[in-house]
């Protein structure tokens, strides 16, 4: 990815940084993703739309960690809880 520079007013750098704590990503994220939105284009390499053009609004809605994947505890965890929500529908 390129790196480029950008001049933002307190006000709107104020709630971006508000916005990169409430959903839990990197303001690069939030930036990008508003790019996608506001740019015509916004589709794969091969003319299709993106999984995050698609799941729009829902990306970064999920409190919690930042990436699952990279944890077998969380998995682990989810694991769990959802057998022990299974006995409690069995029963």
């Amino acid at each position: 990815m390129s790196v480029i520079s950008v001049k933002l007013p307190a006000a709107l750098r104020a709630r971006l940084a508000s916005e990169d704590r409430r959903r839990n990503v990197t303001q690069s994220a939030i930036v990008r993703e508003s790019l996608e939105q506001v740019l015509p284009g916004a589709t794969a390499e091969h003319g299709e739309p993106t999984c995050d053009s698609l799941a729009g609004e829902l990306v970064g809605s999920v409190a919690g960690p930042r990436d699952l994947s990279t944890n077998k505890r969380y998995l682990q965890e989810a694991i769990v809880k959802n057998h022990a929500r299974r006995r409690k529908r069995a029963g």
